[in-house]
C-alpha cells in the first residue's frame, strides 16, 4: 500500500521491496523483475520451493471448487501451472482465462499450454489486476497465485476481483505470508536473504530480482491484514489456511 507522503507535484509513494518509489514508476520496475526471470521462472520455482509450490497450487485447485462449464479468471497466471488444471476440470463447454500485466510472463504461459495442446478453452489476456478488463458478475472463480504482493494498490485489485466475479463466485489468493514460528521465521529469513538470491545469480544470472522477491514478500500484507482487506472490499465468508508453517497461506472469499 502507498504512503501518504507528496510533494507539490510528485507522485505518491510506494515500496519496490525495501525501496521507496514514486507510484508512477513501480509497474515498470516490476515488469522488469519479471521480464528478467520469465524464462527461467518455472525452474527457479523448483528449486526455490524443493517442488512444494506444486502441493500448495493444487490445494489451492481443490478449495476452488472449480468444475465442469465453468469461467475461471487466473490472474497473474504467468507460466500457466493453475490454468493448465482449470482448463481440464471446466472442460470444453468452460472457459479459462489468463490474464498477467507482464507480456514476457505471457508469452512463456502461452506457448507453454500451446505446446502441450491445452489453449482450445484457454485465453490470453494483458491486464492490469486493478482494472480488469472484464464486464461486472463473469466468472465462477478468479485466482490470484503469488501475484497480489506486486500489486501496487492492493485493495484496488481486490474490488476489480469481486465486480468481475458472479454472486456466489470464489476468489483465492495464494501468496506468501507470515511464517507462525518464531525460529522458522528466522530459518526462512536467512534463507530468502542468502541462499535465494545467490540461486538467482547462478541459474538466472539475476540475484537483483530474487532479491527484490524476497523483499517484496516481507512487505506483503500478514494473513489477518489480508483477511480484513477482502472482507471491507466486500468478500464474505473470508478463511485461510496456513501451509508450509505460514510461509504461504491460502486466502478464500466469496462474492455475496
Amino acid at each position: 500500500m502507498s504512503d501518504q507522503r507528496k510533494g507539490p507535484e510528485a507522485d505518491p509513494v510506494t515500496h519496490f521491496g525495501y525501496q521507496s518509489v514514486p507510484e508512477s514508476q513501480k509497474a515498470q520496475k516490476v515488469a522488469e523483475v519479471f521480464h528478467s526471470v520469465a524464462a527461467k521462472y518455472d525452474l527457479m520455482n523448483d528449486l526455490m520451493s524443493a517442488g512444494v509450490h506444486r502441493l500448495w497450487k493444487r490445494f489451492t485447485i481443490e478449495l476452488s471448487g472449480v468444475r465442469s462449464g465453468n469461467r475461471v479468471l487466473d490472474i497473474a497466471g504467468g507460466t500457466g501451472d493453475l490454468t493448465k488444471q482449470f482448463s481440464r476440470l471446466v472442460g470444453p463447454r468452460g472457459e479459462v482465462v489468463l490474464a498477467d500485466i507482464n507480456d514476457s510472463m505471457l508469452k512463456v504461459g502461452r506457448d507453454r499450454l500451446m505446446d502441450e495442446g491445452i489453449a482450445n478453452n484457454v485465453s490470453f489476456v494483458q491486464a492490469d489486476a486493478e482494472k480488469l478488463p472484464f464486464p461486472d458478475n463473469h466468472f465462477d472463480c478468479v485466482t490470484i497465485a503469488f501475484g497480489l504482493r506486486n500489486v501496487t494498490h492492493k485493495e484496488a485489485a481486490i474490488a476489480s476481483m469481486l465486480r468481475v466475479l458472479k454472486p456466489g463466485g470464489r476468489l483465492l489468493v495464494l501468496e506468501f505470508s507470515k511464517p507462525t514460528s518464531q525460529l522458522l521465521s528466522k530459518a526462512y529469513d536467512a534463507y530468502s536473504f542468502s541462499l535465494l538470491p545467490f540461486m538467482g545469480k547462478l541459474i538466472a544470472n539475476d540475484s537483483a530480482s530474487y532479491r527484490y522477491l524476497a523483499e517484496s514478500i516481507r512487505m506483503h500484507p500478514d494473513q489477518d491484514t489480508l483477511k480484513a482487506m477482502m472482507e471491507t472490499t466486500g468478500f464474505g465468508r473470508v478463511t485461510y489456511h496456513n501451509m508450509t508453517g505460514g510461509i504461504v497461506a491460502l486466502h478464500r472469499g466469496i462474492k455475496p
